[in-house]
């Protein structure tokens, strides 16, 4: 396992337990909010690019070479170069907290405050808007709603967070239903299966439910050795079946243990990355060595 002064590739208790799943790192693309910064890190941990801003949660390495992203008011695309080529601001009084790149070349964002979901043009103007029923009074701007994507389908899936639901609404945004999960809801993905991946936030649990909201994999606090479940936040399915997870370790635990790792389905883990010198609180990721077009939905995070 290739290691560097930038980075800390923590290979646990797997080392001798499970040497068959063990491989070297993924590159990928993180945002860290607490970090207040959107990185690239390749393979052996080095950072190749990254770019500061002000709590950056969700982030997309596209198909031209340009990274996608959104912080606490607006969304962004660079080049690599650092170029802005497309940008969307909100109101000081609005967060975003979720962004997806469409296949006609629009963005999808949520607005935590105006309670909705807009379609961003290439122009940066807004081509399509649904509003969303607004969450109870005692749920703060902060806490509304997080992850957001749209299916293949034109549904869209939007995560509830303070209300400890997900929402499903089909393309002229009717509610088509409501899901309960056990925490403050931070990622909803739904998968070819129709089976639909949530990371419950500080309920510390990850759950996978069936087409008939049944729980049909779940990963709980204390299940993986030396690495409980903090608040579960970003994830990706990737196409062997394994999921990388990502632990925030805010709100107390910064510096603790691996900001995320990959797991299998019989919840070994073969990947943990604990690089606390450069990250403090890893909340999305997208490795950068699965094949896909993002905007078409073809990698599952």
């Amino acid at each position: 396992m290739p290691t560097t002064p930038a980075s800390l590739f923590r290979i646990a208790a797997t080392l001798l337990a499970f040497p068959l799943f063990l491989h070297a790192g993924h590159p990928f693309l993180c945002t860290d909010s607490n970090g207040g910064k959107v990185a690239e890190v390749a393979d052996d941990g080095t950072i190749k690019w990254e770019y500061a801003c002000n709590h950056p949660q969700d982030c997309w390495a596209l198909p031209n070479g340009n990274f996608l992203f959104c912080h606490t008011h607006g969304a962004i695309e660079l080049t690599s170069d650092k170029k802005i080529v497309w940008e969307y601001k909100a109101d000081e009084k609005t967060e975003i907290h979720a962004c997806q790149p469409l296949p006609n070349g629009n963005v999808l964002v949520v607005e935590n405050g105006p309670s909705r979901l807009l379609e961003i043009d290439r122009a940066g103007k807004i081509a399509k808007e649904i509003k969303l029923t607004p969450p109870p009074a005692k749920v703060s701007v902060h806490d509304q709603f997080r992850g957001v994507r749209k299916t293949t389908a034109g549904h869209y899936i939007v995560c509830r967070k303070g209300e400890h639901q997900v929402e499903e609404l089909d393309g002229d945004g009717k509610s088509l239903r409501l899901i309960p999960v056990p925490g403050d809801v931070h990622e909803a993905l739904l998968l070819p299966d129709g089976h639909l991946l949530v990371t419950c936030g500080d309920g510390h649990k990850v759950i996978e439910l069936d087409a008939s909201l049944k729980i049909v994999w779940e990963l709980n606090e204390n299940d993986v050795p030396g690495n409980p479940l903090r608040l579960m936040a970003g994830a990706q399915r990737l196409p062997n079946g394994n999921t990388i997870l990502c632990n925030y370790l805010g709100h107390g635990h910064l510096g603790e243990q691996p900001v995320f790792f990959e797991i299998t389905r019989d919840k070994k883990v073969v990947w943990e990355f604990a690089d606390h010198a450069h990250f403090k609180t890893i909340n999305q990721i997208q490795l950068l060595d699965v094949k896909g077009d993002v905007s078409k939905g073809e990698i599952l995070r």
